[in-house]
């Protein structure tokens, strides 16, 4: 065994580890994954493969359970057999540093970081600040909620310029912010910039004790409002991959940084069974994507107009070729990014790709003495820009950018396939259509007029857009590329409000989207804003013949309850989703939390301490049992 080169990776290992955990890491997590593999294969008991977190600590407070990392995997074979048809609880892994939170009697009394896994940080001071972090909850007794501290890429260059402005070391990247900001010892308030992701409960309360699934977990969560990454019950390899292909989606272009999946088993009977080794629980991996990192100079700067309108800048870089694949083109995310992170032309930057995700610009390596250009007008129509928070928006519906990204979004999310961007573009050059609406109406012979498409062809794209005539709400919806509403979401919204015609979608509401779980205020208005900007676009289809059939899951066989909300709590003599299927059924809504807004609260308690039946108290909010829900749908 070579015995240099394990006591060299060893303390590489080490090294790399205390830089991760102070906010100034020097290679990339798939670089140190390299190095704890190397040495698995070397010497597979090393004691520092079993080591958790960082021991260079000040302030120190023990973790009452050792807080573990996970075991992981690149391989999707493993995870199959990892999952093993069995339930399993999928979300984010969320790219942060973990958290405790400790709460005495409701009251948040402590914040710790992850350090060793025995003893971690006190970082209580910025905790305060995290506005995302509910400073009192309604369970008593003590309760620890551990979680994800991270920061979204908004948020990074807000924080960027405020640090700038207080004549701070500007951050190099959003990746590294997180430690550098919880391991401070002025500036404390900067952590305001930060959010949290809770998911795990850990406490001695009957409430707790009863959660018998992850699923019910995440529920308990979201009650006591804590804020959750996207999760899914997955229970086939199938359902894997198209979570997988979420996570990839969202790790292109997601508000904050993701760098795989964490996947648990939902059965928390089986998480005892199974146990934990003193590195990792049984019951849980992570997936990760194999990433690689390049070094490239700029050659120039692009402004792409999205289909809303954003203006994103893209950087062509001298080529590269990174995981097999070569690489002329880096998004710079946004306006705020480049002026921020001063990205320039003849700038060396490092980038990253992991998978199959585009290729994203991590940070600026060496600058030139180039000045930061931002367009002051369209690129491509030369009306005025809005600036909307940190990002330049072209307000201009004619926009040709704008009606052109729209098509093309539309026409592949609905699955029309050999319609290309080049042969969308032929199309409008050749004047065969001027808007959307056009290309309902085209023939056969009007395909025969593009460039090596001949009859076959020209008959299968006309069969394909055909198709287009007929499509089902979902598809529909999720094809207008409407912001904030990925597919994701559409079949959330589809999910909780009874939709049944292009009139009702269009008349959806603000208040109606806030009562959804995962719809938040600024998201609902950005949503209802994008409907009412698409609502020319989405009439013109209507107008040249495409008929929106909507088909809810529970087929609705009366209006009795009149899209009133009900909310559930307690033990029922049903299931829940028998129940939730009745109102849905009779033209109610289902609504997780009660609020002014609801209607109902469904419960067969007379008199309860738990949070919903408090709040619909304080509310004056209809209680009703399941018989009196009974008596209202005979």
């Amino acid at each position: 065994m070579p015995k240099n080169r394990v006591d060299q990776l060893a303390a590489d290992i080490e090294h790399h580890k205390a830089l991760y955990y102070l906010g100034k890491a020097e290679i990339s997590d798939e670089q140190y994954d390299q190095l704890e593999q190397e040495l698995q294969q070397l010497e597979p008991n090393h004691p520092i493969l079993k080591s958790v977190g960082t021991s260079n600590i000040s302030n120190k407070v023990p973790h009452a359970k050792k807080m573990l990392s996970l075991d992981k995997t690149y391989e999707k074979l493993t995870l199959y057999k990892w999952c093993s048809d069995l339930d399993v609880f999928a979300t984010f892994k969320v790219d942060g540093s973990s958290c405790s939170l400790i709460y005495t009697n409701g009251v948040l009394t402590m914040a710790k970081t992850r350090g060793d896994g025995e003893f971690g940080e006190n970082i209580l001071n910025k905790a305060l600040f995290v506005n995302s972090i509910p400073k009192k909850i309604t369970q008593n007794g003590d309760v620890e909620i551990r979680g994800e501290m991270y920061c979204t890429s908004d948020n990074f260059l807000k924080l960027a310029h405020d640090m700038h402005e207080r004549k701070l070391e500007r951050p190099e990247s959003q990746r590294n912010i997180v430690a550098g900001i919880l391991g401070r010892k002025e500036n404390i308030d900067l952590a305001k910039y930060l959010d949290f992701f809770a998911y795990d409960i850990l406490s001695e309360s009957e409430e707790i004790k009863e959660v018998k699934t992850e699923s019910e977990k995440s529920q308990l969560l979201q009650k006591m409002k804590f804020k959750q990454p996207n999760l899914q019950v997955v229970k086939s390899s199938a359902e894997v991959d198209h979570f997988l292909t979420s996570v990839e989606n969202f790790m292109a272009d997601g508000e904050y940084l993701i760098d795989g999946a964490v996947f648990s088993y939902n059965d928390l009977k089986l998480h005892q069974e199974l146990g934990e080794t003193s590195h990792h629980p049984r019951y849980k991996i992570a997936f990760k994507f194999v990433g690689e990192t390049k070094i490239a100079p700029i050659i120039s700067i692009d402004w792409q107009v999205s289909r809303n309108g954003v203006l994103t800048p893209v950087a062509n870089i001298q080529p590269v070729e990174i995981s097999g694949a070569k690489i002329t083109r880096v998004t710079l995310h946004n306006m705020a990014l480049v002026k921020e992170c001063e990205i320039k032309i003849d700038d060396e930057i490092e980038i990253v790709r992991s998978g199959e995700v585009i290729p994203k610009f991590l940070r600026v390596v060496k600058a030139s003495n180039n000045q930061v250009s931002i367009p002051k007008a369209c690129p491509t129509c030369g009306k005025s820009l809005l600036l909307e928070d940190i990002k330049l928006r072209c307000i201009n519906s004619e926009c040709p950018s704008i009606l052109f990204e729209s098509m093309l979004y539309f026409l592949q999310t609905a699955g029309v396939e050999d319609v290309s961007d080049k042969r969308l573009e032929e199309m409008i050059k050749k004047n065969l259509i001027k808007n959307f609406s056009d290309i309902l109406n085209l023939s056969v012979q009007d395909y025969l007029q593009l460039e090596k498409v001949k009859d076959k062809l020209a008959l299968k794209m006309f069969n394909n857009i055909q198709k287009l005539k007929k499509l089902d709400g979902k598809t529909f919806i999720t094809a207008l590329g409407i912001a904030g509403l990925a597919k994701n979401k559409v079949e959330k919204l589809l999910e909780n409000i009874a939709i049944h015609s292009m009139d009702e979608f269009l008349h959806l509401t603000e208040p109606q989207l806030i009562q959804i779980e995962g719809f938040a205020e600024k998201s609902s208005h950005d949503i209802i804003t994008s409907i009412h900007e698409k609502k020319p676009f989405i009439q013109s289809l209507i107008k040249n013949g495409m008929v929106v059939e909507f088909a809810n899951k529970v087929a609705r066989v009366s209006s009795k309850l009149n899209n009133a909300k009900f909310c559930i709590t307690g033990q029922l003599s049903r299931k829940r989703e028998e129940i939730e299927s009745d109102i849905k059924a009779n033209g109610g809504t289902i609504v997780s939390s009660v609020s002014k807004n609801t209607d109902y609260l469904v419960t067969n308690e007379t008199s309860s301490s738990s949070s919903k039946f408090v709040k619909a108290t304080e509310l004056k909010i209809i209680i009703i049992s399941e018989s009196e829900l009974e008596k209202m749908l005979e």
